[in-house]
């Protein structure tokens, strides 16, 4: 006793209306599977401990403790330096008026 094919794949369909499951009698990869898996995300974000910027943003963060930048005090000192070498950068613009002197030419 056999049962007629039509009669299994009306099986399928009520069982995939029954359980909430989708109904594919072909058996085509629809990824279904990866769908109704939950999303990672949140959970993602919720394991790795945020990400601590650079000096200055910790600096604005805690505005009422004294903090002390090595790298920006040698960065300003050697610009210092520089500068009275007469090596820093040129004066900029002041104003839509204001021109700049070329070099060599004397007015």
């Amino acid at each position: 006793m056999s049962v007629a094919k039509e009669r299994i794949i009306d099986l399928w369909r009520v069982q995939a209306r029954v359980f909430n499951t989708i109904f594919n009698p072909t058996a085509q990869r629809l990824g279904n599977k990866i769908l109704r898996q939950r999303l990672r995300g949140q959970s993602m974000l919720a394991y790795y401990p945020q990400r601590v910027g650079p000096f200055k943003q910790l600096k604005k963060a805690y505005k009422g403790f004294d903090t002390y930048d090595d790298k920006e005090e040698d960065r300003l000192e050697s610009l210092a330096i520089a500068k009275s070498r007469g090596k820093g950068a040129p004066k900029k613009k002041k104003g839509p008026n204001d021109v700049k002197a070329k070099p060599g030419k004397k007015k």
